[in-house]
């Protein structure tokens, strides 16, 4: 509890859909306020960090990148009815 790692696989409602994810792995640890990457490739991020993940979706999924479709480019995650995180798809 309180952090995330490589291998957690919670659902994510994008548009009407809600599809299993699996976090392949943390591309990076970003600076909630400048956009800055702070760590390249971390273990684990802790609650409160803002990251760049790579997900794989269990099943096939329709999405979008948020600059392109923004309804079908922003997404929630949801573990045990809990929403743990929101975010943007930056490239699919």
């Amino acid at each position: 509890p309180g952090h995330i790692t490589p291998g957690y696989t919670p659902v994510v409602d994008c548009g009407t859909a809600h599809i299993a994810v699996r976090f392949a792995e943390i591309l990076s640890r970003i600076d909630r306020q400048t956009g800055k990457e702070l760590e390249k490739s971390p273990a684990k991020v802790d609650s409160g960090d803002a990251c760049m993940i790579k997900m794989v979706p269990t099943k096939p999924m329709s999405v979008e990148a948020f600059n392109e479709y923004p309804s079908l480019g922003r997404f929630s995650i949801r573990d045990m009815s809990t929403t743990v995180g929101i975010g943007i798809i930056k490239q699919v």
